[in-house]
């Protein structure tokens, strides 16, 4: 009876294979999103779920994976298990970033599935700053340089490649203007119109609504031509500049899915982006027409054949002199918790060799008093909670943040090492600052901002 059952449940398990492999997919869909929630990226990438779960008929999920100037986002989605359920959501930095020293990830190591957008990059300033024209603009950078801060996506991104090249091209540094990383555009536009920062690089659509309720204004788009919809915001180049930057956006999955997922996948995509997928009487195009974004697609070879011109275009021009200042060499988002790895290494190498010292010690007494039992355990005991909190840093500050989480498993160590209170505290509210300040501003590695920005 036994085995009359095992048959049967063998064979629908077999059966249930085969129907999913025939009626791919048979299961929700994840996009993996490298930047921020509200940004342009992000709202690309939830109405193409949106569209997504109309073509195929399941759920169509976006995840935000941010942090390391967008390598782990990329990662995440690029490296994924290749059975054609998630969805890496690529942009303009998967050309650059391993130009710059920050992953060895190229756009060679995912399938690209199609482009949806391609944008250029915009200079934008708050609705009260003092410069009325890019003009202006450029007479303060020239006159003070280093005194102006700019924000608009990680450091190395697309945007700060853009203002960092026209920077260039007015004879002066990458770096005349202070870049500050941030996760996205919508993070540095709450930024700019607080006050916070002087001027957001990043295309038209991203800045639309703040542009609308007039908090912000824009000087110039580094554009060639007009951009539809904006046909009052000048050029560069009608200004008189020839600098120009366009930013894309694409799809792609991991090397290895099945062809005949790839090609559902690509097909489902390409329906949507030339507005055959309709939802309540609106496409996916109507959408890119109404945000402002362009509908530029390329799918499939051709979407490869544009990954790898624009990644020679740009590891030329990042490998140039006048890009070195851009380039974070071996420092990249990784060192924190290299870093903190390796001190748990070395700790329970440590630890490790004073286990071994304590008991040939003992062994070597005719009496072994209690005591070197007590230190072993608190040593152990020290070991695990090193551990945890390797992982828990790990786990737990995309989400947290980095200076809170970071507080609280210093003034941990400190309690396990009994320091005195007040050096203890000192110590678990000085050095996270202390670190912070040191990748952050010095090293230009962006550290995990968490729930409130910290």
């Amino acid at each position: 009876m036994m085995r009359i059952l095992s048959a049967i449940f063998l064979s629908i398990l077999l059966l249930a294979g085969c129907a999913d492999r025939d009626t791919f997919p048979s299961h929700p869909i994840t996009l993996v999103c490298p930047w921020g929630n509200g940004g342009g990226t992000d709202l690309v990438s939830r109405q193409m779920a949106l569209f997504l779960k109309a073509e195929l008929g399941v759920e169509c999920n976006v995840i935000n994976a941010t942090g390391g100037q967008g390598v782990t986002g990329h990662r995440r989605g690029m490296l994924a298990r290749p059975d054609g359920e998630t969805i890496a959501v690529m942009t303009f930095e998967l050309n650059t970033m391993h130009w710059q020293g920050l992953t060895s990830l190229t756009h060679a190591d995912a399938i690209p599935l199609i482009s949806v957008n391609e944008d250029a990059a915009a200079i934008w300033v708050r609705h009260d700053a003092p410069w009325n024209s890019l003009d202006d603009l450029v007479a303060a950078i020239q006159a003070k340089p280093n005194s102006l801060k700019a924000s608009g996506t990680a450091t190395g991104g697309a945007w700060h490649l853009a203002l960092a090249g026209w920077l260039l091209e007015l004879k002066q540094s990458a770096s005349a203007v202070l870049w500050i990383p941030n996760k996205g555009a919508e993070a540095s536009l709450q930024e700019l119109a607080s006050g916070g920062i002087d001027l957001v690089c990043c295309s038209l659509p991203e800045a639309d609504r703040y542009y609308k309720n007039k908090q912000v204004r824009c000087l110039g788009v580094m554009s060639e031509e007009t951009v539809p919809g904006f046909e009052e915001i000048p050029t560069f180049p009608s200004l008189g500049y020839t600098w120009t930057l366009i930013g894309w956006r694409g799809f792609g999955v991991p090397l290895g899915t099945p062809p005949e997922r790839v090609q559902r996948l690509t097909d489902a995509m390409r329906r949507v982006v030339t507005g055959e997928t309709v939802i309540e009487g609106k496409t996916f195009p109507d959408f890119m027409h109404d945000k402002g974004f362009n509908n530029r697609w390329r799918a499939g070879a051709d979407f490869a054949q544009f990954l790898a011109e624009n990644d020679d275009k740009f590891g030329k021009l990042l490998s140039s002199p006048e890009f070195a200042s851009l380039s974070t060499g071996r420092v990249g988002p990784y060192l924190f918790p290299a870093l903190l790895g390796g001190c748990a290494l070395v700790l329970g190498v440590i630890l490790a060799i004073r286990e071994v010292r304590g008991r040939a010690r003992a062994h070597a007494s005719i009496a072994i008093a209690p005591a070197p039992e007590i230190d072993r355990v608190r040593g152990d005991v020290n070991v695990a909670i090193a551990l945890a909190g390797l992982c828990a840093y790990l786990l737990l500050s995309e989400t947290i943040g980095f200076l809170p989480l970071s507080v609280v498993l210093v003034g941990i160590v400190a309690w396990r090492l009994r320091a005195p209170l007040v050096p203890a505290i000192t110590a678990a509210l000085l050095l996270p600052l202390a670190v912070y300040h040191a990748f952050v501003h010095w090293l230009h590695v962006p550290l995990p901002r968490g729930w409130w920005g910290w």
